[in-house]
């Protein structure tokens, strides 16, 4: 987000700087989640008592390889100024990396089910390449009336992130999950 906004201010662009910023993001919006995702289920598993295929926390990768095809298709797609279409990657791995720091101090949650974290890891797969329509923080203007999805997103994201500190990252990704869906409903009406 901010390397775009900045890069927006001031007004700098190239084919080079959009190529390392993908890869950029491949490694820490892709790479860093998946590993995390791995860590997620063997820990799960292992807390469970559940004996694992060697290959299974493997899974936690599926999303590093649907990030590297969103981060593609997203390169490419010239339809995504005013929104995001699918899960934007550093959303995805904020939601990901946040569930495994709860998950490591065991504030909220000592473990996720073996069954959830492959349901997570599948979710995201898909949330990344679906074509839902997101919001995006890019403001033409500031009226409430053009915003009032995004303030609202902003407001719940420091309420709970008061609350929660850390541990409300994956509510605020939900919430803005839901905002979005909630802004389509309304322009399919309008």
């Amino acid at each position: 987000f901010f390397d775009g906004f900045v890069a927006r201010i001031l007004k700098v662009s190239s084919p080079l700087g959009k190529e390392l910023d993908s890869l950029a993001d491949l490694v820490t919006s892709g790479l860093v989640p998946g590993q995390v995702m791995y860590w997620l289920i063997s820990y799960s598993a292992a807390h469970y008592g559940q004996t694992l295929h060697f290959f299974l926390p493997f899974a936690g990768y599926l999303i590093t390889l649907a990030s590297a095809y969103r981060l593609a298709c997203f390169n490419l797609d010239t339809r995504q100024s005013d929104s995001f279409i699918g899960l934007p990657t550093p959303a995805n791995a904020l939601f990901i990396i946040s569930l495994g720091l709860i998950v490591k101090q065991a504030v909220y949650l000592k473990a996720i089910p073996l069954w959830g974290t492959l349901l997570i890891t599948l979710a995201s797969c898909v949330l990344l390449n679906s074509n839902l329509r997101l919001l995006a923080l890019k403001f033409k203007d500031f009226s409430i009336k053009n915003n009032l999805l995004k303030y609202l997103l902003l407001l719940i994201s420091v309420v709970l992130l008061v609350l929660m500190r850390e541990s409300a990252f994956p509510l605020i990704i939900l919430a803005y999950i839901l905002l979005s869906v909630v802004g389509n409903l309304k322009k399919e009406k309008s």
